[in-house]
């Protein structure tokens, strides 16, 4: 491993303590976010930026991504006035930048998941809607989601992406999650 590679890394269980039904998604959203990082586990900024399928996602590009995902989502609910983030709609959010560290890239993104626990901590109630920005794929008028669907996105989304970073990371060098999820010396 080099010396800017990620060190090995264990997904440990969910760390939400929340009771109930938030509890329950911040602790499958939790588990879609170690499987996730279990696909750059021992990566160094190179690889984590390199493609290896027709895509133009990378490894660090989708890091990248889920962290403006959540952070987004976030503050669409925890601000319930329908506007857009200011990141929302930034198609630069899937590209590495030439500065960025993996290492700084997955802090970020532990930064977020933070947020999203707080915020989903301080909800009243998950049937809360707030009205959904914009886009040009939305449909006409003003959609409304509640905060459960917005959980539910979340835990979609970084599943979907978890899916693409298990592929980028098999082809640039044969590793895949599964086979990495198996301890050490374990016979399974």
């Amino acid at each position: 491993m080099s010396p800017s590679a990620t060190p090995p890394a264990r997904p440990g269980p969910p760390k939400s303590q929340l009771p109930g039904e938030r509890g329950e998604f911040l602790r499958s959203l939790a588990e879609q976010r170690a499987n996730l990082l279990i696909t750059v586990r021992g990566l160094d900024d190179a690889r984590a930026r390199a493609r290896s399928t027709v895509s133009e996602l990378t490894l660090g590009g989708l890091i990248r991504h889920l962290t403006y995902g959540e952070r987004n989502w976030m503050e669409i609910l925890a601000a319930g006035d329908g506007r857009a983030p200011e990141t929302m709609f930034d198609t630069d959010q899937y590209r590495m930048p030439e500065d960025a560290t993996l290492a700084g890239l997955l802090e970020d993104y532990a930064a977020a998941a933070r947020t999203t626990e707080r915020v989903v901590a301080s909800l009243a109630d998950l049937d809360r809607t707030v009205p959904l920005p914009g886009s040009p794929w939305s449909p006409p008028g003003t959609v409304h989601w509640s905060a459960r669907r917005v959980l539910l996105h979340l835990v979609r989304e970084t599943a979907q992406h978890a899916g693409h970073a298990d592929i980028i990371r098999e082809s640039l060098d044969g590793a895949s999650t599964t086979a990495q999820m198996v301890p050490p010396g374990s016979s399974a």
